[in-house]
């Protein structure tokens, strides 16, 4: 049976796969609870425009990647944090902090989780460097400075 289906499916296929399956797995399960429709005419039409319209957002996505992306390379973020007297930071610097850095000093919002800070943690003072995701296969590499508050 000639399925296409509409939502991602563990070890089936993503959204948009023309996927073939036994006639009792996608008439009792994939159809019914809305992962897939039957491959017909209609349907493969509809296939086309989706791919169509996500080819265009994905294209005007790129371009804003590339900006934001070069906006991040040239950008020297400063970070600060409270410190004893022998320049060690009370807590540590977090993906958190670099995100509201980004947000506050770049005017760009990065989900924090897509952030992952290359020396591990940051617990001293100094430079560092990040990198962060911007999409599926983007990633900016950001330099940062924690300093004293």
């Amino acid at each position: 049976m000639e399925l296409i289906l509409i939502k991602d499916v563990e070890k089936l296929g993503f959204a948009d796969d023309v996927v073939s399956v036994r006639s009792g797995y996608g008439l009792n399960y994939l159809i019914p609870q809305g992962y897939a429709v039957v491959k017909n005419a209609s349907s493969l039409a509809q296939l086309q425009s989706r791919t169509k319209a996500r080819e265009k957002r994905e294209a005007k996505l790129l371009e804003q990647i590339h900006e934001i992306s070069s906006r991040l390379e040239t950008a020297a973020l400063s970070i600060g944090a409270k410190v004893g007297t022998t320049d060690k930071i009370f807590g540590s610097v977090t993906a958190y902090h670099v995100a509201e850095a980004i947000k506050n000093q770049c005017s760009v919002e990065v989900d924090r989780r897509k952030i992952k800070i290359v020396e591990g943690e940051v617990k001293v003072l100094g430079h560092y460097t990040a990198e962060v995701g911007l999409g599926a296969s983007h990633k900016v590499t950001v330099k940062f400075e924690v300093v004293a508050e």
